[in-house]
């Protein structure tokens, strides 16, 4: 999966601490982030000595990937990296599994800090904290830490079958399993009853968990979950969600495993046996 990066480590913790020359940076526009390329299209990010003039303070510190720092980034794209942006979303596909894992997770963070200039309580202006990751209001005293939605991926088996789904109106259009948001007042187990139930209608026993992943682009934490059809297999489906969901034979499953994705990891586990 994306954040399988080993044997480099990734650290998160918070630290006050200046760019050195070495070090990588972050600059994103929209849900596009400055990325360059060499002549064999091998992928980089500028580095603090790319950006010789800019000043200290335009660089927030996000965290490290074995000892290499990655740095927000504060003020608008620089001019000579204009022409040289792609798609936050597209680039998890690449090899450098490192580079796409920073990406994600670094756009989660930068759309955090944007999102958070100004308090939702009072309307003033925020402070960053000197010792956390954690944005604070000096008005009212209220204290905003980074979003993290769980959602749940589910893995709903009858036998030696899989349910796969198609979303309804998204640009991806692959087959994929039930997925859905933790809602209030709930546990990730009630949330896959649920979200099956609401999306195909089917009622499930036997929830288990399996593996999950952080979801840096949609700021997400996604729980994978298996479960056993418990009742009928007749499949009612929720048109505004889905547009397809089909039983597949363990042998006949048209997916293979992306190395990115918890979802694909989740049908490639059960295709290959490991889940029974």
């Amino acid at each position: 999966m994306i954040q399988d990066i080993a044997p480099l480590t990734f650290h998160n913790q918070y630290r006050r601490r200046l760019p050195g020359p070495h070090d990588q940076v972050l600059i994103y526009q929209g849900e596009s982030v400055a990325v360059l390329r060499g002549g064999n299209g091998e992928l980089r990010l500028p580095s603090r000595g790319d950006l010789g003039n800019a000043a200290d303070e335009d660089f927030r510190y996000l965290f490290d990937i074995s000892g290499i720092g990655y740095f927000l980034y504060l003020e608008k794209m620089p001019r000579a990296y204009r022409n040289s942006v792609e798609s936050v979303r597209k680039l998890r596909q690449e090899k450098n599994k490192d580079i796409c894992y920073a990406v994600a997770t670094g756009f989660q963070l930068y759309v955090w800090y944007r999102d958070n200039r100004y308090c939702g309580r009072c309307g003033k202006r925020t402070e960053h904290s000197p010792d956390m990751r954690m944005l604070k209001c000096p008005h009212c005293g209220n204290e905003i830490y980074p979003k993290i939605a769980p959602a749940v991926i589910v893995g709903v088996k009858d036998g030696n079958r899989l349910l796969l789904t198609r979303y309804a109106g998204r640009a991806y259009k692959r087959y994929a399993l039930v997925a859905g948001f933790n809602e209030i007042g709930e546990t990730p187990e009630e949330t896959v009853q649920r979200e099956v139930m609401e999306e195909v209608g089917l009622k499930v026993r036997n929830i288990r968990y399996y593996k999950s992943q952080p979801w840096g682009v949609d700021s997400d934490l996604l729980l994978g979950y298996f479960c056993d059809l418990d009742g009928s297999d007749q499949i009612r489906l929720d048109h505004d969600e889905l547009e397809t969901g089909e039983w597949f034979e363990r042998e006949e499953i048209p997916v293979e495993d992306d190395g990115i994705s918890l979802t694909r990891a989740m049908i490639r586990a059960f295709k290959e046996g490991e889940i029974k």
